[in-house]
């Protein structure tokens, strides 16, 4: 029996949900990080579970074909990309393939799964940065995404994922916050760190359609002496730059943004174009990071939702800014968006009235499994784009409670999609019709889906 800190040799089969590779040691799989399929790899083992072993990867002894030089250098260390090394055809592959089998062991679905509708461009296509800071003993700036597996920094001078225009932000940016001098508060207020509150990240935004750049700094508080001339000298620098905005995250906690967001210089917004609709966001409201396959979404949702008559009703819950909403509105809906953040919420309306769809989107500020059965009263269909974790229950009783005609599920995570069909399907008040993958996130392990369901 293999024991830790063991080397061996192992054959890549396959890539686990995360995008470690996956070989096996005397009928056990051994997962790690790294490796692809295809590889011999030498590993050694750090770490033994009841029914997996997890491995370090040593060195590749023998190269997958599908194995590429990786187009960013610290792809290697970086925790933000696991499968820059993998081709982009291998990538796609396996997301279909592993979607498939996701929701067939986890929710027992076989439904048809339409072919991945891959990214292009695979790199550049982030449309925000939220980059984790720090400040080493002799007063260094490190500014980076963590190590696999660690809260240890990877300091970087640019990362190839990020739109180049907030991508040549970064290493200008670095420089000038290291010699501002201020603290960084790395570990958020921990009161067990030796550190001195501060700064905690900083966070670029670009409007894709619109060229509009926001930059944000993440902190523990406001005394950031001379932050005004500071401001004034990037906006000068880079004229696209509408706002400088300081966000305020005392909170001793993993949470990244606070509640508080004050424009320094500028505003707290800009302006993007999406799927012919103009829409602010704010520095910290969500949106989509991959804008051209969030609009490439938009088009198999309207086909999810079937030709809904002129006076039809919708519901859209975790609707956000209105991303889905307000096309939807446009093309003849009648939307009602549900959403808990506030400052989401008067975004959205904003953009309803800046798109002159106020007469035919509202949005409103709710807890959504609490008002969900209420709120679906008369709605002819409905859009879900939970969080990562899916549906609670309580969200998925209330579904079921008063079932609208057809659903259109948009998910991150495959497994809590798997999970929340199967319970939604095994009741017999729906069937689901097809799944869509969709590349939002290359590079990495993740991918999206969109589902359409029918009611029997």
């Amino acid at each position: 029996m293999a024991s830790v800190g063991e080397k061996l040799q192992l054959e890549i089969t396959d890539l686990g949900h995360d995008g470690q590779g996956v070989g096996r040691h005397d009928g056990q799989v051994v997962f790690v990080s790294g490796a692809l399929p295809g590889d011999t790899v030498q590993v050694r083992l750090q770490a033994m579970a009841r029914r997996h072993l997890v491995g370090q990867l040593q060195r590749v002894i023998t190269p997958s074909p599908q194995r590429r030089r990786a187009p960013c250098i610290l792809a290697d260390n970086c925790g933000g990309c696991s499968l820059q090394p993998l081709e982009d055809a291998a990538e796609a592959e396996w997301k279909q393939r592993s979607l498939e089998q996701t929701l067939q062991r986890i929710g027992g679905l076989s439904a048809p799964v339409r072919p991945l509708l891959a990214a292009d461009p695979t790199l550049g296509y982030r449309n925000r940065a939220l980059v984790p800071l720090e400040r080493s003993a002799d007063g260094t700036l490190r500014a980076g995404y963590y190590r696999r597996g660690s809260h240890r920094i990877v300091n970087m001078a640019r990362c190839p994922v990020l739109d180049p225009r907030i991508d040549a932000m970064i290493a200008p940016l670095k420089a000038d916050l290291e010699a501002s001098d201020w603290p960084i508060d790395r570990h958020g207020g921990d009161p067990d760190a030796d550190e001195t509150p501060g700064l905690r990240h900083l966070g670029l935004r670009v409007g894709v359609g619109t060229g509009e750049l926001l930059l944000t700094l993440i902190s523990s508080h406001d005394d950031l002496p001379g932050l005004e001339d500071l401001a004034d000298a990037w906006r000068q620098r880079w004229p696209e730059l509408v706002g400088v905005c300081l966000n305020l995250q005392p909170m001793p906690t993993n949470r990244l943004m606070g509640d508080e967001t004050r424009a320094i210089r500028g505003r707290d917004w800009l302006n993007e174009s999406f799927s012919g609709l103009r829409f602010r966001i704010a520095a910290d409201t969500f949106f989509q990071v991959n804008t051209r396959q969030a609009e490439r979404l938009v088009p198999h949702l309207m086909e999810a939702l079937g030709p809904g008559p002129g006076d039809a009703s919708l519901l859209d819950a975790y609707c956000g800014i209105g991303t889905y909403s307000l096309p939807l509105a446009a093309a003849g809906w009648h939307v009602t968006g549900l959403e808990l953040h506030p400052r989401a919420v008067a975004m959205a309306r904003l953009n309803a009235a800046a798109n002159e769809l106020e007469g035919r989107a509202q949005f409103e500020q709710a807890d959504v499994p609490l008002v969900l059965e209420e709120r679906l009263q008369g709605m002819q269909a409905l859009v879900l784009d939970p969080p990562r974790k899916g549906l609670s229950p309580a969200a998925t009783a209330a579904i079921l409670a008063a079932p609208p005609s057809r659903i259109a599920y948009v998910s991150c995570d495959p497994a809590a999609l798997a999970r929340d069909l199967a319970q939604l399907c095994a009741s017999g008040v729906y069937r689901l019709n097809w799944v869509q993958p969709i590349d939002f996130f290359p590079n990495t392990s993740h991918v999206e889906a969109l589902a359409a369901l029918e009611r029997r």
